[in-house]
């Protein structure tokens, strides 16, 4: 009776889950195995089921469709490379500094680092590129120094190889110009982020790092006091005490921050839009913008489907590494021997 009941309470939740969640996600599946178009409905005979030759065409096959997914990977990589480290160690910082007791006026900062992640990330995203125009602040800033600013937006340079340039290099190496992997050269996979996508992983540090202060504050407040307090009188200084006490009480925190991080970098999609639409050269295509584009402009819903499916997977799979590698160690160790201690009913 109380399983009933309880199934009963749940089942709204349950079937509007199904019904707006569960239902689209299947649906979106099957239009990743057509080539549908869009006109009329993918769900009728007319439309041609090709089975796995969106997925296998994005892996396996040479074409253009290849060659912008590995592209899109590509950025997204170095996107995600640096923008998760940067907001993660940003966000861990202010919250200590606005949890410390010698700050005067913490609601202020509080507030002030946490406004930019409620104002609408589209706003920012235009005003940046006011920023980062070729006559912005920026550029503007940089000539004070000395420094004649890049083009942000024009320049398809990765700034690897701009680094490389300025060190005589302006030529690949033979060894590098040859068949990398899934259709880039090496070359290409070592360009880095070009300029135009190092101003939206700026944004996007900006702008997140205030949400992710609150989540370290909240784990920071729940510290006890008297561990650190011990630690201090066993003579450990600040640092030993922050490694040593505090980052193993917020492990879970740290866990959290960076698998939302993660997963958020992953599906980058509106600064894309607005700022750059993966200009220039594709320099800032990422995965999520691909499928929109492809579905929605080259209407090519069956390929553009199967992208955000692969997207899926790849989220998937790197939050289990992730947590895998955070993983409470010693926890794990202490429950395996627990188990080794306790006996199995009927062995003597």
């Amino acid at each position: 009776g109380e399983n009933l009941t309880g199934w009963l309470f749940v089942a709204p939740v349950v079937a509007i889950l199904g019904l707006f969640l569960l239902l689209p996600i299947l649906m979106a599946f099957w239009v990743s195995l057509t080539d549908w178009n869009g006109q009329g409905s993918p769900f009728t005979g007319d439309v041609p089921f090709v089975g796995t030759e969106n997925y296998t065409r994005l892996f396996t096959a040479d074409g253009l469709a290849r060659q912008d997914f590995m592209t899109s990977l590509r950025n997204n990589v170095y996107y995600v490379a640096i923008v998760v480290p940067a907001q993660t160690v940003l966000a861990l910082l202010l919250a200590v500094v606005v949890n410390s007791r010698m700050l005067k006026g913490k609601g202020f900062f509080r507030t002030a680092f946490y406004f930019p992640s409620v104002t609408s990330s589209v706003a920012i995203s235009v005003v940046f590129l006011f920023l980062f125009a070729n006559s912005g602040a920026v550029n503007a800033l940089l000539g004070i120094l000395g420094v004649d600013g890049p083009q942000w937006f024009a320049d398809s340079r990765g700034v690897l190889h701009l680094l490389l340039g300025g060190l005589g290099v302006d030529a690949p190496p033979d060894t590098l110009t040859g068949t990398g992997v899934l259709g880039l050269s090496w070359w290409d996979w070592l360009a880095g982020p070009s300029v135009a996508m190092c101003s939206i992983i700026t944004l996007v540090v900006w702008t997140t790092s205030g949400t992710f202060m609150l989540m370290f504050l909240a784990a920071l407040q729940n510290v006890p006091e008297t561990l650190d307090e011990a630690a201090r009188i066993d003579g450990a200084n600040r640092w030993q005490r922050f490694r040593r006490v505090t980052l193993p009480m917020i492990r879970p925190t740290l866990f959290l921050v960076l698998t939302l991080g993660l997963i958020g970098t992953w599906q980058v999609f509106d600064q894309v839009y607005v700022m750059s639409q993966g200009n220039p050269a594709k320099t800032t295509l990422t995965p999520a913008y691909l499928s929109y584009r492809t579905a929605f402009r080259d209407f090519e819903y069956g390929s553009g489907a199967a992208i955000s499916f692969v997207l899926f997977l790849i989220i998937i799979g790197l939050t289990l590494v992730q947590r895998q590698v955070l993983r409470d160690r010693d926890g794990a160790d202490r429950r395996s021997r627990w188990r080794r201690r306790v006996p199995r009913a009927g062995v003597r």
